[in-house]
Parts: C-alpha cells; structure tokens; sequence
C-alpha cells in the first residue's frame, strides 16, 4: 500500500513550485501527438517550417512548463534553438535535407553534453555553469541528421544515484518534476524530465538514459514508448556517467515508429566509447522492423514474477496478454527467470564502485576553465556547503557509500560484477532457450506514485533489473492506464535483438493503440 505523501512534503511542494492546477490547463496545441513522420510530411511540402514548429514547441514549454500546471520538465531550452532552426530552413529551400530528422525538435536529458549555449548539469548545482567542449556523440549524430536541440531536461539529480531516500525526478537545479498525468504524481527517473516533456507535447521526440530503469520506469509511467538499448549500442561518449558495465541512452518517444528512427540515427560504433565496437555489425534500419502483423506465430513468454504486484495493473495486463493472443502470438505462461531478485546487493555493489571511478574520471577531464568540482570527495563536499539548496529533504548517503569504495581491481567488484552480470544474462538466455521464445513480457511497471519528498519513491513492480543489469534490450509501449496513470507493457530479450522487439512492440501498438495524452488534472482519476 502506498503512502500518502506528508503534509508537509505537501506544502513545501506547493509553496516551491505552486499548486496544482484545479481543472485541465492545456489549451488545444496543433501538434498534439505528432510525429515525426507527418511533420517532416509537412516541411517536405511547404506547409511547416522549422522555424514555426519549434517556436511553437518553445511556446508550449513557457506556457506548460514553468507557468500553467508548471511540470518542471525542462530544465533549460536552447538559446540558439531558432536560428538553428533557421539554417535548417534555409539549407531545404536550397535543397538540401540532412537526413530524417531534417528540422524536427529533440529534448535531451541533462546529463547528455552539448556544445554551445547549453548546459550540462546532471541536474546539480555543482556543474550549473558548465558548459561541455564538445557534443556527446548521439548528439552530434543527431545534428547531423537535422535534429533541433531544443533544450535540457530535467531529471533525478545524478541519475538518482546521490541518496536512497531521493524524490525521482528531482533536482537541485530543477526542481520538481511532475507527471502531466495527475500533478500531484510522480514521473518516475531518473529521465523524468524526458518522460513528462515528451508526454506533454513539448517535443516531438526525447533522449533519456539508464542504468536499471530509468528510460523504462518514466516512459511507462507517462504513455511512452521508451527503448533501452543492447550495451553498446549507442555511445555514451559524452554522457555524465554512473556506471560503465550498465549505462546507456535510448529513445523515449509516443510511437514506436519515432523511436525506431530516433534508435536508428543514434546506434553505431564510435571510437570514443570502446563498449560500442560491435555496434555496426548489429545496427538496422529499425524502420524495416515495423511490421502490424509481427505478432503472428511470435513466441512470448509472461514472466509471472514480475506481475501480480498490483490488482489493476494485474487485470490491464490480463486484457493485454489477450490482445496479443488475439494479434497471433503464442503466449506461454509463467516462464521462470532464474536468479532474478538475487543479485540485486551485488548490483548495487558494481555501482557504488563504478560510480566513483566513473565520476571521478568524468570531473577531471571537465574543461580546464569549468567552475566545478573535480572529484566525488569534491561533490560531497560541495553538497555540505550548499545544504539547504541540494539537500532540504534528503541526503547523499550513496554519494558517502561509494566514496569509501576502492578501486576496481578490488576482488569484492570483480566478483559483485561477474556473478550480477552472469546471473541476469543467465536468466534471460535461458528461459528464451528453454521455451524457444522470441521475447520475455511483463508489466513495465507500476501507475505513478504520490511524489513524497520524505519518504523518497515507494514504487510497485520492477521489471527492469535483469534486462539492465545483463545489458540486454528493453522496449515499453503504452498499454492503457489504470486510474488515469499510464501503464507499460515491456518486451525484453537476448542482445542485439532490437529489431525484433521493435516488431513485437509495433504490433501491440497497432493493435491496441493504448496511448493517451495527457490532461495535467491535479490528481487521479477515479
């Protein structure tokens, strides 16, 4: 059962970021639910610019985002966003169109770097003024695809990895983000800006990241398809890191089309980051992989340990294991995941470690000129000084465990790192061998819970951990809502299995169509 957020988390919340709007506060918004296809449509023939569109979307973000329902999402929009935009124009009246987000506008989490004007914060004050030298590389590879930077979202500060008691979706630097669903719920993390903004129409498509959740759990929780890649698959050259053997990035969008594409322009091998040697052997056209009728004679197994932990949740996905029988799979139930659940000390082993040499490695190499801290010792420190701005509800106690970690040629990581990762890939392979699946299915996760800045998250269900910690693929679609809060469907299997996934995953879509959008009431629906 779920706690009722404090009175006083309560009052503090409004007294920081007002009160929830009484009635629904979005005005009717031409682009709605639009996607990427359509509007580049739209460019193509003259009736949309660039320009517009993302003055438009700029537009929204003012009205929605810090006045109106104020859904804290976006942490910083991108100064340079209209004449960016612009040169986009200019560049197709001359013919030319860059590729196939040619003058589409992204959101990126604010922990991705980009040259410029913007930011790049992971949320903290401590990095506020920071400025990156270069793009991350998705980054430029979204640029180059015609991609428009429209800004900086919010997130859980540090990835969520600063205290075991924090409020997801809040930052130092941003507040508190709320779910466009009912305000008074939480978005899930650590991409909850991501997830909210993309939610609530304030891009066409969105970057999140993870680590064990974070791009799944916010984009379940607010109607998104949301894909966590194979590790490897997209650089995370130039990402604030938390943990190398489980980081990565992947689209959070409202189709599976847009992810698709958007997985697509941001897969491959880069030199920068070693992890994604393999990548171009595996990379697809995963617009190839959008089939309506993929489910037919497809193989998935109901992973049954990660349901049943919410009555509603348990009877939406009753009606979603019908709708993809009734599509043509062939469902099996109650596959057995070995080993699941039993690793998760030696995961948050592996991350502890990981974060500090990570972390540390990540401050050094900053810009000689940055006003920043150089160290984890120097993090912690500076959250002290800065108590009552970074630390009013909760602490840094994971920031102070991974302190007093050792290096990674201590035996306790190497043996926390290869029993974790063997028994989560173990796991998965064997229960698609054993049952000649296609892909394991379950509950993404639970509806959002009542955000409590005291208490921290008190989340149901977790079906994220395995594929992440065996850094394995991971797709949510929106399976429907149960009192108004979305709910996700997920489909995960063996590496570089993207393109299958995204077939299954399309298939659902199209043959439920479940996505809602957003009405920013103040609270649940009855």
């Amino acid at each position: 059962m779920r706690k009722p957020i404090p009175a006083l988390a309560f009052v503090a919340l409004v007294a920081l970021h007002g009160a929830p709007a009484a009635e629904p506060a979005a005005a009717p918004f031409e682009f709605d639910e639009a996607n990427v296809a359509a509007l580049e449509q739209r460019m193509a023939d003259g009736s949309l610019s660039a320009h517009e569109l993302t003055a438009r979307y700029l537009d929204r973000i003012a009205a929605l985002d810090a006045a109106g329902p104020a859904l804290h999402a976006v942490i910083e929009v991108n100064p340079d966003a209209l004449s960016d935009a612009d040169a986009l124009d200019t560049e197709r009246r001359a013919g030319h169109v860059r590729g196939a987000l040619h003058g589409i506008p992204v959101l990126l989490k604010d922990n991705i770097e980009t040259a410029g004007r913007l930011h790049t914060s992971a949320g903290s004050l401590a990095l506020a003024d920071v400025i990156a030298a270069r793009d991350a590389t998705l980054v430029a590879k979204l640029r180059a695809a015609g991609a428009i930077v429209l800004g900086k979202t919010n997130l859980s500060e540090w990835a969520n990895f600063r205290s075991t008691n924090a409020s997801s979706g809040w930052s130092g630097r941003g507040g508190q983000t709320r779910n466009p669903y009912a305000l008074d719920r939480n978005p899930c993390g650590s991409s909850s800006g991501t997830g909210a903004a993309i939610a609530a129409n304030f891009a066409v498509i969105g970057v999140g990241t993870e680590t064990d959740g974070s791009i799944v759990c916010p984009s379940s929780v607010n109607g998104l398809v949301g894909i966590k890649p194979t590790l490897g698959l997209v650089s995370r050259a130039g990402i604030v890191p938390l943990a190398h053997s489980q980081d990565t990035a992947g689209p959070m969008t409202r189709s599976v089309a847009d992810a698709a594409l958007l997985l697509g322009v941001m897969a491959g091998s880069d030199v920068r980051d070693p992890a994604t040697a393999p990548a171009n052997a595996h990379t697809a056209d995963y617009l190839r992989a959008l089939d309506a009728h993929g489910l037919r004679g497809a193989r998935l197994g109901i992973v049954r340990k990660m349901a049943g932990f919410h009555p509603d949740v348990e009877a939406l996905f009753a009606r979603n294991v019908e709708a993809l029988k009734a599509a043509g799979a062939i469902v099996i139930d109650d596959v057995d995941l070995a080993d699941a659940g039993k690793y998760d000390d030696d995961e948050f082993t592996v991350l502890q470690y990981e974060f500090k040499h990570d972390i540390d490695a990540y401050l050094a190499a900053l810009p000689a000129g940055a006003n920043a801290p150089r160290s984890l010792a120097d993090l912690i420190a500076f959250d002290e000084r800065e108590r009552a701005r970074e630390m009013p509800w909760f602490g840094q106690d994971m920031f102070q465990k991974s302190q007093a970690r050792g290096p990674l040629t201590d035996a306790a990581y190497r043996r926390a790192r290869n029993t974790s990762h063997a028994m989560a890939a173990h796991g998965i392979d064997r229960a698609l061998a054993k049952h000649h699946l296609d892909a394991l299915i379950a509950p993404s996760a639970g509806p959002a819970w009542i955000t409590d800045w005291i208490d921290g998250d008190h989340a149901a269900g977790n079906t994220a951990q395995p594929a992440a910690v065996a850094g394995y693929p991971h797709i949510t679609v929106p399976a429907s809502d149960v009192h108004g809060l979305p709910v996700g469907l997920s489909f995960f299997a063996g590496a570089w299995s993207e393109s299958r996934l995204i077939t299954l995953a399309y298939a659902f879509e199209q043959a439920t169509h479940a996505r809602k959008a957003p009405r920013f009431l103040p609270s649940a629906t009855q």
